[in-house]
C-alpha cells in the first residue's frame, strides 16, 4: 500500500504573504468630476477596485451620486440589474487622503479645470503627480487624462519619470470603445504596454498617439467647432441644422454645438487657449461666440444652458 503523504493545509492558504496580486486589481483616480466618474465607473464595471481622491466629503458624495445616477440610466436603458449596480458601487471608494492610493497598480489624474483656479492647470497637475509619487510603489503607473498638456512636462519633476503615460477617455461618449494612449519622452516601453493592457481589460481599443498637445480628437474637434461658429455667425444655417448636417450627413453621434455643451464650454475654451499657445495657429483661437457665452456663464449642460437649453436630466429643451 502506498504511503499517504500528508501536507499542512497552511502551505496553501491564501494569506496576504502568499497571495499573488493581479495586475490592475486596484486603480486610483485623482479628481472625480465628469471624467473621473466615467473612469471609476468603467473600471469598477470590469471588476477592478477603485479609490478616488476628492477635496471634500461633499464632493465625494456628489461623485458617488453621479456614478449611481449614470448606472440608474443603464438599468433603465441597457439592461443592467440593480444587483449589478450594487456590486459596481461596492468596488468604488472615495477619500481625501492620498495615502489610500498606496496599494494601487495604476493612478489616473483627472482633476477638473475649475480646481485650478488661481494657478496654471499644469502647476496643479504637477503637484498632483508629486503627491501620487510620494505614496505609491515604484512600479505603480501614473497617468493623466489631460488632452492639451504634454505628459513629458507633467512627469519632468518626478523621481521615476519612466512610469508616466497619458491617456484620454471620451467624456462625450463614455461608451466609446477607443482610448488615445500617449507614450511620453520618458515613458518606458514596459509602462506603455501595461497601460495598453489596461485599455484592453476595460474592453477598449488603443489609439496610439505621438506626444502632441490636443492628441487627435481635440485638435480636430475644436477646429470643427470654430468653423461651425463661423457658419452660424454668417447666417449660413441655423444652429440646429448645422448640428443635424454633421449628425445625419457625416455620421457624428452629436453635432459640434451639442458636443460642446456636453463637454462644457469653459473646458473647450481652455483646450483652445492651450492649443493656441502651443501652436500659435489662429484656427485654435476660441471663436468670439464661444467666449461671449462663457462670460455669460452659459457653459452647456453643467449650467442648464449653452448653445441649447437643458432640463435637469441633461435633455435638450426644444425651443
Amino acid at each position: 500500500m502506498a504511503e499517504i503523504v500528508v501536507e499542512p493545509i497552511e502551505k496553501y492558504a491564501l494569506n496576504k504573504k502568499k497571495r499573488g496580486k493581479t495586475l490592475f486589481s486596484k486603480i486610483g483616480v485623482v479628481g472625480c468630476g465628469k471624467e473621473g466618474q466615467s473612469i471609476a465607473r468603467i473600471a469598477a464595471w470590469h471588476g477592478m477596485e477603485v479609490v478616488f481622491i476628492e477635496l471634500s466629503l461633499d464632493k465625494i458624495e456628489s461623485a458617488l451620486h453621479g456614478i449611481g445616477k449614470e448606472l440608474d440610466y443603464r438599468i433603465e436603458n441597457w439592461g443592467l440589474t440593480t444587483s449589478e449596480k450594487k456590486a459596481i458601487l461596492s468596488r468604488i471608494k472615495g477619500t481625501m487622503d492620498y495615502k489610500d492610493l498606496a496599494d494601487c497598480d495604476f493612478v489616473i489624474e483627472a482633476i477638473r479645470s475649475d480646481e485650478a483656479t488661481g494657478e496654471r492647470s499644469i502647476d496643479v497637475r504637477k503637484q498632483v503627480f508629486r503627491s501620487i509619487e510620494a505614496v505609491v510603489e515604484r512600479d505603480t503607473i501614473i497617468a493623466t487624462n489631460a488632452t492639451t498638456i504634454v505628459i513629458s512636462e507633467l512627469a519632468s519633476e518626478l523621481v521615476y519619470r519612466d512610469r508616466c503615460v497619458s491617456l484620454h477617455f471620451f467624456v462625450t461618449s463614455p461608451e466609446a470603445r477607443i482610448i488615445e494612449v500617449v507614450k511620453g519622452l520618458y515613458t518606458s516601453e514596459g509602462a506603455y504596454q501595461k497601460v495598453c493592457t489596461f485599455v484592453k481589460l476595460i474592453n477598449r481599443d488603443v489609439i496610439p498617439v505621438e506626444e502632441s498637445a490636443g492628441l487627435v480628437s481635440v485638435r480636430l474637434y475644436v477646429t470643427l467647432l470654430n468653423e461651425a461658429c463661423e457658419a452660424l455667425m454668417e447666417g449660413i444655417a441655423t444652429l440646429e441644422d448645422i448640428d443635424k448636417t454633421m449628425k445625419i450627413g457625416l455620421g457624428m453621434r452629436y453635432g459640434p454645438f451639442h458636443t460642446a455643451d456636453i463637454i462644457g464650454l469653459n473646458k473647450v475654451v481652455k483646450w483652445m487657449d492651450n492649443l493656441f499657445e502651443e501652436f500659435g495657429e489662429s484656427k485654435y483661437k476660441p471663436s468670439p461666440l464661444i467666449k461671449r457665452m462663457v462670460r455669460a456663464k452659459r457653459l452647456g449642460i453643467p449650467t442648464g444652458e449653452g448653445f441649447y437649453k437643458y432640463d435637469p436630466d441633461g435633455r435638450i429643451i426644444n425651443r
